[in-house]
């Protein structure tokens, strides 16, 4: 399957557009996150099983432009960072990029029928650090997850398409 999807900000100006492929290799997408100070261009890959391998984060704005390249070994899930040891992201499966409903995805397609906590590697935008972040999904049904932050009590009632993509992610994002 192949895709383009696009999203608008509903907290605030911002747009993100990717084109998304998922298959027996897993998902590859490539994308661009603008917001109004911002510009963010990026790559995801992950194997069959939906876990992130690899993604490539630039960023330009007023400071610059800058990137990180976040990787996981399919050996033994550690993390790196532009080469280098990420061990307090230690267990994570995924990335989570900051606004991005399309790393909603992942840990989306794998839920099942039972609340499944996952521990990510959050990308803040625009600075790119990476922070452990703790979450759980939970199945509402069919085309509908909620999202919980693990540490926060922030959640959402994420609305789904029918290939397990976000439609609607209150306050955050909708599709165009």
């Amino acid at each position: 399957m192949r895709r383009f999807l696009a999203w608008r900000g509903l907290d605030e100006w911002r747009a993100e557009g990717c084109t998304v492929e998922v298959g027996d290799h897993g998902l590859r997408a490539v994308g661009v996150q603008l917001g109004s100070t911002y510009q963010l261009d990026y790559g995801l890959e992950t194997g069959p099983e939906l876990f992130t391998r690899r993604l490539v984060v630039t960023v330009k704005d007023a400071d610059g432009e800058r990137g990180v390249l976040l990787e996981r070994s399919e050996e033994d899930g550690a993390w790196t960072l532009n080469g280098n040891p990420l061990p307090h992201v230690e267990g994570a499966l995924d990335i989570d990029l900051a606004l991005s409903p399309l790393t909603n995805y992942m840990p989306a397609a794998r839920l099942g029928d039972e609340p499944r906590d996952h521990v990510m590697a959050w990308v803040e935008v625009p600075s790119l650090a990476v922070h452990r972040s703790p979450q759980r999904y939970e199945p509402l049904g069919p085309l509908r997850v909620r999202y919980v932050s693990l540490d926060s009590d922030f959640t959402a009632d994420l609305d789904l398409d029918t290939d397990g993509f976000v439609l609607h992610y209150p306050e955050l994002a909708g599709r165009v």
